[in-house]
């Protein structure tokens, strides 16, 4: 096992400003653009992580500190997002999520005080018996997935244009 609370809060910490820095000031073309009809542009994926912020990890940790295995999660849309159009620009976005991070990162620390809590478990809809550990485990792997979606998309973008080279440049091997 690798999970280990403080290294898990340095990515946490990190996602926001990474995502922050990296896309702030871009054109319309980076933020807009998609591998495929039907796929996420970078803006959607932010506004996604936004919804998780609100409505999966902290509230999913909080129910399995409170009611164990109880009571199941309620159900996470991971498309939620896609309701409604958002004309918010990319920086209003990145600074919610950064807003929203920072506060659920302060009730983590508060809650997992100790190893024991890290070891309790809920109920997940889907998977049944999960533990505190694994859920904040994933919540940092789907911050790593997520950033490396954005930077798939954005390649997949010059996939044409980069001509011969395509074949030595990894991000751009998977074939549509």
């Amino acid at each position: 096992m690798n999970f280990i609370m403080s290294e898990a809060i340095e990515v946490l910490e990190r996602t926001p400003q990474t995502l922050e820095l990296f896309l702030s000031g871009l054109s319309d073309g980076w933020l807009q653009c998609r591998e495929e009809e039907g796929t996420w542009n970078v803006s959607e994926v932010i506004e996604h992580l936004i919804e998780g912020e609100k409505n999966n990890w902290m509230p999913r940790l909080e129910l399995i500190l409170k009611e164990g295995e109880s009571q199941p999660f309620p159900p996470f849309d991971r498309y939620s997002h896609l309701r409604g159009k958002s004309e918010r620009s990319v920086e209003e976005k990145l600074r919610e999520f950064k807003m929203i991070r920072k506060l659920n990162i302060s009730k983590l620390q508060s809650l997992i005080n100790d190893k024991q809590n890290l070891e309790k478990t809920g109920s997940h809809p889907a998977f049944g018996v999960v533990k505190a550990r694994e859920l904040i485990s994933t919540w940092v792997v789907h911050d790593l997935t997520h950033m490396a979606q954005i930077v798939r998309v954005m390649a997949d973008r010059y996939r044409d244009d980069v001509g011969p080279w395509k074949e030595y440049l990894g991000i751009l091997k998977k074939e549509r």
